[in-house]
C-alpha cells in the first residue's frame, strides 16, 4: 500500500485533498495500525486524493499538556505547526479523537489554523454523499453492534450522531449503553490515563465500560478511537470473551462491508 508523502507530493508540484493526520497510535501501536490501513484503504478506494506527512509527523503533544508539561507541548506544537504551514495544509483527518481535538481547538492559539475533521464525520460525509456504497448482504448483518462514546469526540467536541450513521449504515442493529451520548463513561484513557499506572480504587474505570457493553450481549464493541479500543479490548480480555465481542473501529467496519 503505497500512500503519498507531502514530501513527495510537494516535490511533484502537486497538492493534496486532505492530509490523514496518523498520530502516534495509528503509527506505531499494531493494532490501532489496522484501524490506520482501513481508513486509508476507504479513501484510496473512493478516490479521494491524501496524502501524509511520514517521518516528518512527530506527536502533537497531547499527552505531554494533559499530563501537565506545558512546556514540551508547546515545543512540539510550534514544530508541527512550522511543518503544516510550509506544506500550505489547510484541510486535515485524523482517526484520533486526541489529535483531532487538539488540533482543532488549541493549536489556533499558537497560530495553527486548520480545518480538522474527525474520520467519522468524514466517513458520514462520503455515505451521505453516495461515495461509499454497502453491500446488500454484509458481513454485519443480523450482529448486534454497540458503540462507545469518546470523551474528546462527544463531550469535547458534542459528535454524536456521525459516528451511529456510519453504523447505522451497515445491515446491523445498533444498540445502546445505558451510559452514551453526552452521559457516556471514559473509557479510562483520557487526560493522559493511558500512559501511567492506576491510582487507588475498587475497579478499573475499562473494566466497568466493558461490563456495561458486555452486558447487552454485543458481537461488536464499535468505538472510534485508538485510545478508546486499546482500553476496551483489554476489558474484553479480561472477561475472557475475545472469542465471542470484537471492538472494532468504525472505519475497520465500513471497510469490512464496502460494495
Amino acid at each position: 500500500m503505497h500512500i503519498p508523502t507531502m514530501a513527495e507530493m510537494a516535490a511533484a508540484g502537486e497538492s493534496p485533498e486532505i492530509l490523514f493526520w496518523v498520530g502516534c497510535a495509528g503509527s506505531f501501536d499494531q493494532r490501532a495500525q489496522k484501524i490506520t490501513k482501513a481508513f486509508a484503504a476507504i479513501l484510496t478506494r473512493v478516490g479521494i486524493k491524501f496524502a501524509i506527512l511520514g517521518k516528518e509527523e512527530s506527536c502533537n503533544g497531547d499527552p505531554a499538556r494533559r499530563a501537565g508539561n506545558e512546556f514540551l507541548f508547546q515545543m512540539m506544537a510550534y514544530n508541527n505547526i512550522q511543518i503544516l504551514n510550509g506544506y500550505g495544509i489547510k484541510k486535515m483527518v485524523t482517526a484520533c479523537p486526541h489529535c483531532f481535538n487538539i488540533f482543532k481547538n488549541e493549536y489556533p492559539a499558537l497560530g495553527g489554523n486548520y480545518e480538522v475533521i474527525h474520520h467519522a464525520v468524514f466517513l458520514q460525509q462520503l455515505i451521505d454523499d453516495g461515495k461509499i456504497k454497502m453491500k446488500e448482504e454484509g458481513v454485519f448483518k443480523g450482529k448486534k453492534i454497540t458503540y462507545h462514546d469518546s470523551c474528546y469526540l462527544g463531550r469535547a467536541n458534542h459528535i454524536y450522531e456521525a459516528p451511529r450513521k456510519v453504523l447505522q449504515a451497515l445491515d446491523a442493529a445498533l444498540v445502546e449503553m445505558k451510559r452514551c451520548g453526552s452521559n457516556g463513561l471514559c473509557c479510562g484513557a483520557g487526560g493522559a490515563q493511558m500512559f501511567k499506572e492506576d491510582e487507588p480504587g475498587n475497579e478499573r474505570i475499562n473494566i466497568e465500560r466493558t461490563d456495561e457493553a458486555l452486558s447487552l450481549h454485543p458481537d461488536i464493541v464499535a468505538a472510534a478511537c485508538p485510545f478508546c479500543n486499546t482500553m476496551l479490548t483489554d476489558g474484553v480480555k479480561n472477561r475472557e470473551k475475545e472469542n465471542e465481542v470484537q471492538v472494532l473501529d468504525i472505519a475497520e467496519l465500513i471497510e469490512r462491508d464496502m460494495a
